[in-house]
């Protein structure tokens, strides 16, 4: 890859506060300054996946456009009644027909207490796998993240965490070079 690369930022949580998206946010800023990170924030205002709504609404053109430009994608979500969150899987199908995910790098960081977050996980491969996304196995981790390790700026205090977050971003760099 020659030109800086961008990495799509994609929260599976539309809570306030989520250490999801807290995670992400701290690796945005743990970002070598010659990449781009942008954090997906439209998960919530997506309407529910219509096959065959063409043309397609506003919300869903801008998450496939935000799909399009990345040279990866960095998912972090947590485990809704044993799965990926239906908002998440709501905007992974609205990507099944435009093939924007297709061969796409795309990688994983699951925050949650060991053992949780594993159905979300398995989950999440299933509709990347049909998508036909590239999953970057080494970029893919379990990085628990505890809400006490977060600072009053929402992100990430814990140096030790911080790290660990900005080795799976080295390693995800790593495949695109």
């Amino acid at each position: 890859m020659t030109a800086a690369p961008t990495i799509l930022l994609i929260s599976g949580s539309t809570r306030d506060g989520s250490t999801n998206t807290a995670a992400l946010r701290t690796l945005g800023q743990l970002a070598p300054p010659e990449v781009a990170t942008v954090l997906y924030t439209g998960l919530a205002d997506l309407p529910q996946f219509v096959p065959g709504d063409d043309p397609a609404p506003a919300a869903v053109t801008e998450l496939r456009a935000h799909l399009a430009a990345a040279d990866a994608v960095l998912f972090c979500t947590p485990e809704y009644a044993g799965l990926l969150p239906g908002a998440l899987k709501n905007a992974l199908e609205w990507a099944v027909g435009s093939g924007e995910l297709n061969e796409k790098p795309v990688a994983w960081i699951n925050v949650a207490f060991e053992g949780r977050g594993d159905g979300a996980v398995e989950s999440l491969r299933t509709v990347l796998g049909y998508v036909g996304a590239e999953i970057v196995e080494e970029a893919s981790a379990r990085v628990t993240v505890r809400r006490e390790q977060l600072g009053a700026d929402g992100l990430v205090a814990a140096p030790e965490v911080r790290e660990q977050l900005a080795d799976n971003l080295s390693r995800l760099l790593a495949h695109l070079a």
